[in-house]
């Protein structure tokens, strides 16, 4: 089944005003790109308003980091799906390794955040991913199958849902599975799919990549069977890097 790849940028807690001419030339160069891939920007919080206007009538689409489970509320400092939805955003990351470690969010949290996103029109990037202590013990698909189906939605369609694989152990050191490994993990997440939600569903869910992504592996790893793009954490904030991983698909 063809999948169109997705090509996701997470700045994570990066970025002021003035990062958005970087922005602007991702942008730039995405209207002139013959890459065969959607492309995907996931700014912080406080740039998503004004990341809108620079993204607008691009190729390039607009995504938050995480979103609060309920739509509106006593919870401060929280932002909802539909109020990202009303700034213009079309995806939410959710379940990031960060938000799990940092913030103690748990399968049945990243579950609701979910059903939240699809609920008011956006898609949701569900991530999981094993710890180095899980690796280790032999337990990667194990850990990835427990998240998977616990974190994912029983309304997940692959229009609504992308699934990110990202091993803890590989985010943001520089370091990164053999390919042998991510397809092991990807063929992995493909069958969970495929058993829960049936074949044409299940083959349908892009699953993407991440941890540490970057131009002179893209290419390697975009070809892997079942990885339908990347979730780039680092390399999505400077438009060269960025654009070296979309050219993959060129």
């Amino acid at each position: 089944m063809a999948r169109r790849p997705l090509v996701a940028g997470n700045w994570k807690m990066n970025g002021l005003r003035a990062n958005l001419e970087e922005l602007a030339r991702m942008v730039a160069a995405a209207k002139t790109t013959t890459a065969a891939c959607d492309i995907l920007v996931c700014p912080p919080a406080t740039l998503i308003a004004l990341a809108a206007e620079v993204v607008k009538g691009s190729p390039i689409a607009l995504g938050a980091q995480d979103c609060h489970h309920r739509k509106s509320g006593a919870h401060t400092g929280d932002i909802s799906a539909e109020m990202l939805k009303d700034l213009g955003c079309a995806f939410v990351i959710v379940g990031h390794s960060e938000r799990r470690t940092d913030h103690g969010e748990t399968d049945a949290d990243v579950r609701a955040k979910a059903e939240a996103a699809i609920e008011s029109g956006l898609a949701a990037i569900i991530c999981v991913g094993e710890t180095e202590a899980e690796r280790d013990a032999g337990r990667t698909l194990e850990a990835v199958g427990r998240q998977l189906a616990r974190s994912v939605p029983d309304n997940a369609t692959p229009a609504n849902v992308v699934i990110a694989y990202e091993p803890v152990w590989a985010i943001g050191t520089g370091r990164t599975p053999t390919e042998a490994e991510v397809a092991e993990v990807h063929g992995h997440i493909r069958a969970g799919l495929v058993a829960r939600f049936g074949d044409a569903a299940g083959q349908g869910f892009r699953i993407l990549y991440g941890g540490s992504v970057k131009p002179a592996n893209a290419r390697s790893l975009m070809s892997v069977a079942d990885v339908d793009g990347a979730l780039v954490g680092g390399a999505s904030l400077k438009a060269e890097d960025f654009g070296g991983i979309i050219a993959a698909y060129a």
